[in-house]
């Protein structure tokens, strides 16, 4: 996951960094770990949950409020739990909708500490509600019953970035190369080969590079 994926690069484990977590980015390179911080495409993230719909979300557009009201009836939520782009959305909702996790962790909140998919298959085997990257779930084979409940809040949308890790703090970065592959994804090349990827009829990823 992301945060994963900042600490490898700020060990200097990689020549450039694709993530999902501007904030965190932008601190990165703030710190001088990396050069410049490039948009690159974006998706958005969605609330999936079981038919039943235990916590009469489905059709909101309100993503904290309609957490607020899984932790008011105590639903069952599954959360990565890893420090991911994702994860990391998913806590500043949680903030935003004054709802204190840590109190509940083990109880209706259950931190699975793995990766997307898996952590899906433990929401689809529990019943529990789950925050998901749209193109992970439209990949996700198990879905079950399961289906989006909340999506659209403006809060939702992913964005990714590219950086070139910083050679001045790490000189074995291999510059030239990682910034041909930051000029290529950010280039019209790049940008069409992400509008053209597609599965099951649906577009994954919808680029934004500004140069």
């Amino acid at each position: 996951g992301t945060g994963q994926a900042i600490k490898n690069a700020q060990n200097c484990d990689g020549d450039v960094l694709f993530v999902h977590a501007k904030a965190a980015e932008e601190k990165f390179v703030a710190a001088g770990y990396g050069v410049e911080r490039y948009d690159v495409m974006y998706n958005d993230f969605i609330i999936v949950g079981p038919a039943a719909d235990p916590a009469g979300i489905a059709g909101s557009k309100d993503a904290a409020a309609a957490m607020k009201t899984i932790a008011d009836s105590k639903s069952l939520f599954a959360s990565r739990g890893d420090n991911s782009g994702t994860h990391k959305k998913e806590v500043s909702l949680w903030k935003d909708a004054g709802v204190d996790t840590a109190a509940s962790s083990g109880d209706w909140y259950r931190e699975t500490g793995s990766g997307m998919g898996a952590t899906l298959n433990t929401a689809v085997g529990m019943g529990a509600y789950a925050m998901t990257d749209r193109g992970t779930w439209i990949s996700f084979k198990n879905k079950g019953d399961y289906r989006i409940v909340v999506e659209g809040d403006d809060k939702l949308f992913n964005q990714y970035g590219v950086i070139l890790v910083n050679p001045a703090r790490h000189p074995n970065v291999k510059q030239a190369e990682g910034q041909a592959f930051i000029d290529w994804i950010t280039g019209d090349e790049g940008q069409a080969a992400i509008a053209a990827y597609m599965l099951d009829g649906q577009q994954l990823f919808f680029p934004n590079a500004r140069r």
